[in-house]
Order: structure tokens, then sequence, then C-alpha cells
């Protein structure tokens, strides 16, 4: 990797929140020690996503809340 990306990435970085950039961290080690995988198929893809993005409790019950504004149930 060049110095220059490695410094634009800290420079980054640096403008985060903390929280923000453990979760930047948390990215990295997960690419670093965790090998990549070819996915078959799109289904293998939302699989490798499954438990990576923080949401609501209740998202797979409101999403169209979240995503349309619509009032919850």
């Amino acid at each position: 990797m060049s110095d220059a990306i490695v410094t634009k990435v800290i420079e980054e970085m640096n403008k985060l929140p903390d929280n923000l950039q453990q979760q930047v961290l948390h990215f990295v080690e997960t690419l670093r020690w965790q090998p990549l995988q070819t996915a078959n198929n799109a289904w293998d893809v939302l699989e490798s996503l499954t438990g990576t993005v923080e949401a609501p409790a209740d998202w797979s019950d409101e999403h169209d809340h979240y995503l349309c504004g619509t009032p919850k149930r």
C-alpha cells in the first residue's frame, strides 16, 4: 500500500468520532484475518452480510417505518 493511501486513511479516521473509529478498526481487522470467499450467488452474499449492520431491534418488523417513514404498527 502506498504511503499516500495510508496517510489519507489516517486523516479520514482522525475526523471520525471514537465509536466510528472503533467500527472501522473492527472492519479492517475482519478483512485482514478472514480470507475472502467467492460468493456463488446472491444468497451467499446476503448470508455473508448477516449481522454486520447495526439496526434497531425492531428493524425486521418495522422496516417500512425506517425506510419510508410510515407509522409504526
